[in-house]
């Protein structure tokens, strides 16, 4: 009796939890974020590889530190480079992809919204693809983004072969972006925050195990490759006085500008490129041709741009090249992502940010003698500030500017200074790049999950077909009849509902519009509303 009154104390304890444990299918979670930890690092490694491949063919060169060779190489080659890059990347994008655009982060984000679905393996090695040969052949992008959909659409493509549960295909989908965060930047814990912060929106402990792994592996494996080694060595950087705090929020507040001004260049370049008719294939043609023409003058614009950023860090580039290159970073971005050329902006927002703030720290420097510090530390700063505006991510661009560089020493600037420059990015232009990317396709996820399920959930999901047998004067539709189309919006039916007073709703056939092949109910459209919002809730915070 001693023993067994305990042994059932401790049973009535654990087996609820044990429970809960299982339905939510944490031991295949763990199991397959593992595996997918492995794979998307080594789809890293050969993503870095394929783009040093391509690069070496024109460069003579594999490695990201290309701006002396460019500088000594003929000025036909270095505008031929990206105009025939942007050849092949017109004709694949003409011929062979199907959706005519290299995809990114924010179809992730969209997929998330989706439950995980949305992602085609073979579409994301297409991508991936394209970026290769874009960046390869001197494109002015980051090559993060592209990998984190591949990381994600291979995930995807793995949790649709398994019997999984919407909240754990999720949880694999953001396990794919960590790891391809984690093995792109060489750093683990930004790439576990990136997933949480951007991709799932919620903190849930439930996905906390999984992504940790998926991140762990996928730095283990890309460090065993590529070796241990921050992306930028910088100098041991130190406040030189705490009265120097408000200087790094007047440096946030520029930061802020910088970061609207970038995405409103790319979001209007991307309009303006949309309102040109021509060809598809001569897209990408013209924007490599105006990039090469751009490196002419500024070499630093070519690729991923991480030799320019580390010279900034460094504080080895002068101030009137610190200032032209914000302006030729900007436009050289906008020129590609919008001539459809694969890549992403991780690497461009770091670039820009560390050009700014090293600007600022040389201007700073003669105004405040006593207590300014070295522009380097300013262009760390600025790093963090302008990247994490762009991305919508302060948590995750945080630390990854402190794993990229080892300045854990600064984190009160550093924080001070990306903070401002989020709240002040958010009041100027209402939301990150990435979501306004998917404004202009129709998508409002940062509105709320609710939001997004009446514009997105259409009648087709909610109604009820009628019985096989009706009878056919039953499936015409009558003048007195209230009804709506299968291929509504859930909105648009819980509107009718409001204004008829909850009155069912006579679902038409698509192809035939005086035909009724179904009716929804009120009561069945809330019902949906609000077991998604419910299954919403439990996801985010078990």
């Amino acid at each position: 009796m001693f023993w067994t009154n305990p042994i059932k104390l401790i049973r009535s304890w654990i087996e609820p939890n044990w429970s809960i444990y299982l339905s939510t299918q944490q031991p295949k979670l763990w199991l397959f974020a593992t595996i997918i930890g492995f794979l998307v690092s080594l789809a890293a490694i050969l993503f870095r590889l394929g783009i040093g491949g391509v690069q070496w063919f024109w460069l003579g060169a594999s490695s990201e530190t290309i701006i002396a060779t460019v500088r000594a190489s003929p000025a036909w080659i270095v505008v031929l480079a990206p105009t025939l890059g942007g050849l092949f990347v017109g004709t694949f994008l003409q011929y062979v992809h199907p959706i005519k655009r290299a995809e990114g982060v924010a179809d992730v984000i969209e997929a998330r919204a989706r439950g995980g679905r949305g992602l085609r393996f073979w579409q994301a090695l297409d991508s991936a693809a394209i970026t290769i040969i874009s960046l390869g052949s001197g494109a002015s992008a980051g090559r993060e983004g592209p990998i984190v959909h591949f990381g994600a659409s291979l995930a995807s493509s793995l949790s649709r072969k398994l019997s999984l549960q919407p909240a754990a295909r999720k949880i694999l989908l953001a396990c794919g972006v960590a790891s391809a965060v984690s093995a792109s930047f060489n750093a683990p814990i930004a790439g576990v925050l990136f997933a949480h912060e951007v991709i799932l929106g919620h903190y849930a402990f439930s996905a906390f195990v999984p992504i940790v792994l998926a991140s762990a592996v996928g730095t283990t494996f890309s460090r065993l490759y590529f070796g241990d080694v921050a992306s930028f060595i910088i100098p041991d950087y130190q406040l030189t006085s705490y009265w120097e705090l408000p200087s790094f929020a007047l440096l946030g507040i520029v930061c802020a500008i910088v970061a609207v001004l970038f995405q409103t260049s790319l979001l209007g370049t991307d309009w303006i490129a949309r309102h040109i008719k021509m060809p598809l294939v001569f897209r990408p043609v013209i924007g490599g041709f105006l990039v090469g023409l751009l490196a002419l003058a500024f070499p630093e614009v070519l690729g991923v741009g991480y030799e320019a950023t580390d010279l900034a860090l460094k504080q080895q580039l002068p101030l009137m090249t610190l200032l032209w290159l914000i302006f030729a970073k900007m436009l050289a971005t906008s020129i590609t992502l919008a001539s459809r050329f694969g890549g992403g902006i991780f690497s461009p927002s770091l670039y820009i940010g560390a050009m700014v703030g090293g600007t600022f720290g040389l201007i700073a420097q003669p105004l405040l003698p006593e207590i300014a510090s070295t522009h380097g530390l300013y262009a760390l700063l600025g790093m963090g500030a302008v990247a994490s505006a762009v991305l919508g991510a302060p948590i995750s661009t945080t630390m990854i500017v402190f794993e990229l560089t080892g300045g854990y020493a600064l984190s009160i600037a550093l924080l001070l200074t990306v903070s401002i420059s989020n709240g002040i990015a958010v009041a100027l232009s209402g939301r990150s790049y990435f979501h306004w990317q998917l404004a202009m396709r129709g998508i409002f996820l940062n509105e709320g999950t609710h939001r997004y399920i009446v514009n997105q959930v259409t009648v087709a999901e909610v109604y009820t077909p009628l019985a096989a047998d009706v009878a056919a004067e039953d499936t015409v539709l009558l003048h007195d009849m209230e009804a709506i189309r299968m291929q509504d919006t859930l909105e648009l039916a819980l509107k009718t509902f409001n204004d008829n007073g909850g009155a069912d709703l006579a679902v038409l056939d698509p192809h035939n519009p005086g035909r009724i092949v179904g009716w929804v109910r009120q009561v069945d459209a809330l019902r949906y509303f609000n077991d998604v919002l419910i299954s919403t809730q439990v996801e985010e915070h078990r």
